[in-house]
């Protein structure tokens, strides 16, 4: 028994070097990023704010034109409170996006990963191909998305510039 413990054990020195060599790459990605000049915004944000703008204006259109999105809801006051505050966080979103800030890009990975969650638990109970292909459209779009998020984040978390003597 005590020999199969010392086998699962790995070396001091094994963890070392895998820490090591860890920690040698996040270095090397981390010099490789370029602070963002300014009022620089990365495509990846641009276009994850024009998304956010893009779905916030489609639930509005849907709701104005009676497309039920809560599964049968009969409580119209409660889908019309549900669609507001949706569309509320989504535009909040887009501006902090716009502007670059990071908190804006967390919040629209937090919505892209839920999104993710959601159409991936959808396609398990999808009855068409059609919704099958919209769900696989979506995963693909929020996943890309999700993404390339994760640099943009990367450079907007850098150091500010120095800022001019006030």
């Amino acid at each position: 028994m005590a020999q199969s413990r010392k086998r699962r054990k790995k070396p001091a020195a094994t963890e070392a070097r895998g820490y090591a060599r860890s920690r040698a790459k996040n270095d090397a990605a981390r010099a490789a990023l370029k602070p963002l000049a300014r009022g620089e915004r990365p495509t990846a944000v641009t276009v994850g704010a024009i998304a956010a703008v893009a779905l916030a204006a489609i639930n509005v259109i849907a709701m104005i034109v009676g497309w039920d999105n809560l599964g049968g809801d009969t409580d119209e006051g409660r889908a019309v409170a549900f669609t507001a505050l949706w569309s509320v966080i989504l535009l909040w979103v887009a501006w902090g996006m716009w502007r670059s800030r990071y908190w804006a890009v967390l919040g629209m990975q937090t919505l892209l990963g839920i999104t993710l969650i959601l159409a991936s638990l959808s396609l398990l109970t999808a009855n068409s191909i059609g919704s099958v292909l919209i769900l696989v459209v979506i995963l693909a779009a929020a996943g890309t998305l999700f993404w390339f998020l994760v640099k943009a984040m990367a450079r907007i978390q850098m150091p500010e510039r120095p800022s001019r003597a006030r």
